[in-house]
């Protein structure tokens, strides 16, 4: 089918959400297609979004010359092509591309996750047991991947948590097409301060937890206006289910009653005295991790999935995130055999990667990138440390955004006592790697963490990590499986973690024996 708006439509769209000011040089009255970028302009008649702070009008120039035939900014340029001038671009365009899709949300199931951690972990674990419920009907977007149908050439990198708006309704709509019934995505604290989902209502509002972070130059200015970014995903879901464990979270449960009924939100915790659901271990190994849900409530009852799961992916703090995946798969109509089935076949690429070895202790590869979770990983590996090992660290922090993550880094290994720390470079972007190193280790406290050293190679970093270690707990954290490193603008190829340890161990002669 294809995909078209008339100027009409975008105008009585606009004017419903407030959003137009005028439409300058009204020549064209259909767009046939769709775009933001001036470099790659479709056939058709183009109507291009002029997005963003740093947008240029050589941008719009370029666009034009290229096919585009008309544009939607918050100015008029002086072009001869129809514009539609709007007092916000972005809202503008996410309600603009659900329209010129033909609304595809409405033909889907759409469960939306947020949390500072455990997103992509929380929405691999959901799409698997939904796809284990439904068959292949579940599309997928997240951090890592986005899986739009059952094709091979349907499933591709992702390049951001949650799309532009434009890009993300296009998913949507290839996804319907090729007949999926749901969708699982990671929505991002960014996705709400930049409208990317404006205008979206989810089935399900999934609420993991938060903790200072993206606090700081081109991210959230404040602490509280990236909570409230969060609490939206809650605002504008039909039911919710929300981390009772977690701190603020009063104030999360009260964005949701804002506009939610309190029978469509639920609870769940380990520790929490008063939860809807309750989960707590059996069982947490290197392997996997074991736990018992209970069902506390008559409406936690009436979804019938209490009971024993395992999680394929060891530490015992993703049995927080495995739990969310239950409650939404069966939210979602799915059973708790499936589920089961599900969560302890989930692989997700980059988290909790475990390499065993001969000789050099065991490899662990893992995405931790804040203060949260890094501390949480290096806290379940020291449990998990045989008698005389240590705990060995490599980590990184990128530059020109997180910037509140570097104190929280060297917090984190020092509060877990860390015995050896190697710090070396993670997407520097255009900061010295060097530098980020050093604002780390001001904040790593030399009374609780053995050593601290600095190799900017970060393929040489891992190498020592592995070689120094005999029987202990080598942990590789940051990238995960991201195959390049952002640097200077650019994304430099990278094998990424997980191969390069386990070159590094081929080389070394260490693999285990089968």
């Amino acid at each position: 089918m294809m995909m078209r708006l008339t100027l009409t439509q975008a105008v009585t769209l606009l004017k419903e959400h407030d959003l137009l000011i005028k439409v300058v040089n009204p020549q064209v009255t259909e767009f046939t297609a769709v775009t933001y970028d001036s470099r790659h302009i479709p056939a058709g008649q183009p109507l291009f979004f002029c997005k963003g702070v740093g947008f240029k009008a050589d941008y719009l120039a370029m666009a034009i010359d290229h096919g585009a035939v008309g544009y939607v900014a918050t100015q008029a340029y002086e072009q001869p092509v129809t514009g539609i001038v709007v007092k916000d671009d972005q809202k503008a365009m996410a309600l603009l591309a659900a329209a010129f899709y033909d609304y595809p949300q409405n033909d889907l199931f759409i469960v939306g996750i947020t949390g500072t951690k455990g997103k992509t972990t929380t929405a691999y674990f959901t799409h698997n047991a939904l796809t284990a419920s439904a068959g292949p009907q579940t599309a997928l977007l997240s951090t890592l991947n986005t899986i739009l149908g059952p094709q091979p050439d349907q499933t591709f990198k992702s390049h951001l948590t949650t799309p532009e708006s434009l890009d993300l309704f296009a998913y949507m709509r290839q996804a319907v097409d090729n007949k999926m019934t749901h969708l699982v995505m990671e929505v991002s604290s960014q996705a709400y301060l930049k409208h990317r989902v404006y205008g979206l209502t989810f089935d399900v509002g999934i609420f993991l937890n938060i903790s200072p972070d993206h606090i700081g130059r081109n991210e959230h200015p404040t602490f509280a206006n990236y909570l409230f970014c969060k609490e939206q995903l809650l605002v504008n879901a039909r039911t919710c289910l929300i981390n009772a464990d977690m701190p603020y979270f009063a104030a999360v449960q009260q964005a949701a009653q804002t506009t939610t009924a309190p029978e469509r939100i639920f609870t769940f915790g380990k520790t929490a005295p008063e939860v809807d659901f309750r989960y707590q271990s059996v069982l947490s190994d290197l392997a996997e991790s074991k736990f018992q849900l209970r069902a506390e409530s008559p409406k936690a009852q009436a979804l019938q999935v209490a009971g024993e799961y395992i999680a394929s992916v060891p530490g015992d703090y993703n049995e927080g995130n495995a739990t969310a995946a239950v409650i939404t798969a069966g939210l979602a109509g799915a059973k708790a055999a499936a589920i089961q089935t599900a969560l302890q076949k989930t692989h997700i690429p980059g988290r909790m990667e475990v390499l065993p070895t001969k000789g050099h202790g065991t490899v662990y590869v893992d995405y931790a990138h804040d203060y949260a979770s890094v501390k949480r990983l290096v806290a379940f590996l020291r449990s998990q440390t045989p008698a005389g090992g240590k705990v060995i660290v490599v980590l990184g922090a990128p530059g020109d955004k997180g910037i509140s993550r570097r104190p929280g880094f060297g917090k984190a290994l020092s509060e877990e006592r860390a015995d050896e720390v190697i710090l070396t470079t993670d997407d520097p972007g255009f900061e010295d790697p060097k530098t980020i190193a050093d604002e780390i280790a001001a904040h790593i406290d030399p009374q609780k963490v053995g050593h601290v050293q600095y190799i900017a190679d970060r393929a040489q970093a891992i190498a020592t990590a592995i070689t120094m270690s005999h029987n202990d707990m080598v942990v590789i954290a940051g990238k995960g499986a991201d195959a390049y490193q952002k640097v200077k603008g650019q994304d430099l190829p990278y094998p990424n973690d997980l191969v390069v340890a386990k070159q590094v161990i081929e080389k070394l002669g260490a693999q285990p024996e089968k």
